[in-house]
């Protein structure tokens, strides 16, 4: 996943630095960019936990199993392979979780049939159907147009407090012109990733 190599976009607001004293206003702008990268961290998770027509370790790594007392991921308790295009294989490291992970992976939402064999746990993947590839896209729509929101309603955080520095008198009416244009490039920044991301999961959903 992108961490925070956005370049000028993440130090934006240090332009408005002055000697002496901090700027709320930078404050502000790291603030929402940390935010509009977290939602797209969100966004590319939920997107992970929809199926494709292929095997993928992440369809699974990150489902919650009761283990030791305490809900661990898969992938802190297994390794995951893909032997096959259209199989995964799951070795959990001690043999007492290989039931537990089973059944998580049965009551997961994802339709997916496993099967223990010896100490490991098969599933194994059917061709997804024209009807059910179309019916994946529009749940992962879904999902991004609910991270575009996400981004917008930081957007509208942001503003209300850059509006409220410059009520307070801290900051100059240009300033805060500046930081609202600078939130904005963020804004688009931000559901262009997103919408690249959704390009992307479409086209592993309807590849046969």
């Amino acid at each position: 996943m992108p961490g925070r190599g956005f370049g000028p976009c993440y130090t934006a607001g240090l332009a408005f630095a002055r000697v002496g004293r901090a700027m709320p206003i930078d404050d502000i702008l790291l603030e929402a960019e940390d935010k509009m990268i977290k939602t797209e961290h969100v966004v590319q998770h939920e997107f992970a936990g929809v199926r494709t027509g292929k095997a993928s370790a992440s369809l699974v790594e990150n489902i919650m199993v009761e283990a030791y007392g305490a809900q661990m991921r898969i992938r802190e308790l297994a390794g995951i392979t893909t032997p096959e295009p259209r199989a995964l294989l799951i070795q959990p490291w001690d043999a007492n979780t290989l039931h537990p992970i089973e059944k998580a992976i049965q009551k997961s939402n994802l339709g997916l049939n496993p099967a223990i064999d010896k100490k490991a746990i098969r599933i194994f993947f059917p061709e997804l159907s024209q009807e059910r590839r179309i019916e994946f896209t529009k749940i992962v729509k879904k999902m991004a147009e609910d991270g575009r929101v996400a981004v917008r309603h930081v957007r509208r955080d942001a503003l209300e407090k850059l509006k409220k520095e410059g009520k307070a008198g801290g900051v100059t009416e240009d300033e805060v012109e500046h930081a609202e244009k600078e939130i904005q490039k963020l804004t688009d920044q931000f559901i262009a990733k997103i919408d690249e991301h959704l390009v992307h999961k479409e086209k592993e959903i309807m590849t046969i």
